[in-house]
């Protein structure tokens, strides 16, 4: 693969125990109802909304709602201007949100909008694409820059996905997990220190 060395400003990088690197130019609202696998890359000017949480009961009632809006898995990258919002819909009169879960191996480009009730393991999604709420990826897909996956779409394993509003263009080979893996592992490995 051999993918660029990326380098970033020590100081505006916060890096945790399980060796996430957090930009401090991003917007993390609701810490404690997100969860980060480890070894994710947050660039700057992300949002991920963890105060977006589901409650249970009267709306507004912010006690006893599940507690995770946001769970990234291991080796996931947020480039610049991401947004990570959970997904909203009222029910039964209750306007609740729900979570969304982001597999391992995620990479998702630059100024890109997530609503998704879920993203599997080794996804790729580009640049400027919009997920819609409650849109299902399955594992090991690709979706092109630009791409707008409507809301409560189901995309399918193996598949490769662009336009608008999405729609199927190939399928992926089979080796697609390993790259996906091994890139993502690069990736992270090559994004250094400037100093």
């Amino acid at each position: 693969m051999d993918l660029p060395i990326v380098l970033y400003d020590r100081d505006e990088y916060i890096e945790t125990d399980t060796r996430n690197k957090i930009s401090r130019k991003s917007i993390i609202s609701g810490p404690a109802n997100i969860v980060l696998g480890g070894k994710t890359i947050v660039q700057s000017d992300c949002f991920i909304r963890g105060d977006l949480r589901r409650t249970v009961g009267v709306p507004g009632a912010g006690a006893g709602g599940g507690s995770v809006a946001v769970a990234l898995g291991r080796y996931c990258v947020l480039e610049r201007g991401c947004v990570i919002r959970p997904p909203f819909k009222t029910y039964k009169g209750v306007f609740s949100y729900y979570p969304v879960k982001i597999g391992d191996f995620v990479h998702i480009g630059s100024n890109s909008v997530v609503e998704a009730a879920s993203i599997g393991n080794g996804v790729r999604i580009g640049k400027n694409v919009v997920v819609g709420r409650f849109a299902i990826i399955k594992d090991f897909v690709r979706i092109l820059d630009g791409t707008v996956i409507p809301a409560n779409a189901v995309i399918p394993s193996f598949s490769l996905y662009g336009g608008n509003p999405g729609t199927f263009i190939e399928e992926l080979p089979e080796s697609v997990p390993e790259l996906f893996e091994a890139s993502s592992k690069e990736y992270y490995e090559k994004f250094l220190p400037a100093s």
